[in-house]
């Protein structure tokens, strides 16, 4: 008996398994990372690195000196709103400041 089910495209494939499997939410939250440098201005980024994405949705940035994690501390609550803004379907908690060794 002939299998009727045609071939979908690997694109579709992939985004089911994604959607299915909870995986698309945390590929979405990694966007921060390539977003950093346009969301806080270049200032910022120059004297920062963003390092990665927990699944609660805590950014980990290292910062390159302790003054500049005071004031990133402040400067948090705009950050976290401004990441929001560029992804709300997956949206960015929090931050965790850390000094770049």
């Amino acid at each position: 008996m002939p299998n009727d089910k045609r071939a979908e495209p690997i694109a579709e494939a992939l985004r089911r398994f994604l959607a299915g499997s909870g995986l698309s939410k945390r590929l979405e939250q990694t966007s921060a990372l390539e977003a950093w440098p346009g969301v806080v201005g270049p200032a910022v980024a120059a004297v920062t690195r963003p390092l990665s994405v927990a699944s609660d949705g805590t950014l980990f940035v290292a910062v390159r000196s302790a003054p500049w994690m005071n004031e990133l501390t402040m400067m948090e609550a705009d950050i976290v709103a401004a990441l929001g803004r560029r992804n709300p379907s997956a949206p960015i908690t929090r931050i965790r400041w850390q000094l770049a060794p």
